[in-house]
């Protein structure tokens, strides 16, 4: 495959007929994380993203994936933008050759929730409407087995996720591998919904009204509903560790349970969903792709109650993980 590049891209997207020679095109090149290269493409009329997958993301350990999964994301963004079109995106283009997915932009003024919530923005509306969103998607999921047809790679799955999060963190921790290995096999089993994968606030976008974007569904898969949950709740939990005071970490912590109590609203939880949540909050420390913003004493407090949780097996309750009092 090409790697596009800011330098190279207009001329491919002219190769394709998506622009003619006479438009003006700028080009900018966006934050895509640490598996994408991420450009916006616009003129006069137009505003749209283009995203190539890499086929080794940019982290410290050796990570390769699978480009195929622009794929996934392509038939992923058709499904989802025709359920929730005022949620997902539009896919405009996609490029099976050179794994390039090309989608129209969301609003110019949205902000990343991510930044919001590490910037001591907290609006429980957003978790609402994320809780519901994500229940919706797994009821249909579960509802619509012919959907799955296009979801049913577990290899995508198992390199972005399973791999980097629960064998890397197992392989670091002798004591606590039977106890990962069981939650691998709970995700390895089950093939009951359509799992986005990497339901995470940097992937949700938000207006200034509270409006929510869902975005990144390159590891959309059919398995276990859980996931998404503890993935959303791990890293709502690093936060609730990073907030500088008791009374942020509460915010947050409210934050959580609104997410959840909308999700219940419409849809049921595992009871291994705190075993999930502090695993995968574990791996954020100790996985392939840790977070940036933890200082060394957070990471530290995070470490010693995930592998608590792991190690007991008592917590029954995810919001127990949320108790200010253990910051």
């Amino acid at each position: 495959m090409e790697l596009l590049s800011e330098e190279t891209v207009v001329d491919y997207l002219i190769s394709k007929d998506l622009f003619s020679t006479d438009e003006e095109i700028k080009v900018e090149v966006l934050a895509g994380g640490v598996s994408n290269t991420v450009l916006a493409i616009s003129t006069s009329t137009k505003n749209l993203v283009l995203k190539q997958a890499l086929p080794a993301l940019k982290v410290a350990e050796l990570w390769e994936a699978d480009p195929r999964r622009a794929i996934v994301e392509a038939d992923a963004l058709k499904l989802f933008h025709g359920l929730n079109p005022e949620i997902v995106p539009e896919l405009v283009f996609v490029d099976p050759i050179e794994f390039v997915v090309i989608m129209k932009r969301v609003p110019l003024a949205s902000r990343v929730w991510k930044s919001d919530l590490l910037g001591g923005i907290y609006r429980p509306q957003v978790a609402r409407t994320l809780g519901t969103t994500l229940a919706q998607w797994h009821n249909f999921g579960a509802s619509n087995p012919d959907a799955h047809s296009k979801f049913m790679e577990d290899a995508l799955f198992d390199q972005l996720r399973i791999d980097p999060f629960y064998r890397f963190v197992a392989n670091k921790n002798i004591n606590l591998r039977e106890s990962i290995n069981r939650l691998i096999g709970e995700l390895e089993k089950d093939k009951s919904t359509i799992v986005h994968g990497d339901f995470s606030p940097k992937n949700f976008m938000v207006t200034e009204d509270d409006h929510v974007y869902v975005l990144d569904f390159e590891v959309m898969h059919v398995g276990n509903p859980v996931f998404d949950l503890a993935f959303i709740m791990a890293h709502l939990l690093c936060k609730f560790f990073h907030a500088p005071n008791a009374d942020e970490a509460a915010e947050l912590s409210n934050i959580a349970k609104t997410f959840l109590n909308a999700y219940l609203e419409q849809s049921q939880i595992a009871p291994t969903l705190v075993l999930h949540t502090a695993l995968i909050t574990l791996a954020r420390v100790e996985g392939k792709s840790p977070v940036n913003y933890l200082s060394q004493l957070e990471q530290e407090k995070i470490q010693l109650l995930t592998k608590k949780v792991l190690l007991d097996q008592k917590t029954e309750d995810v919001m127990t993980l949320f108790d200010v009092s253990q910051r």
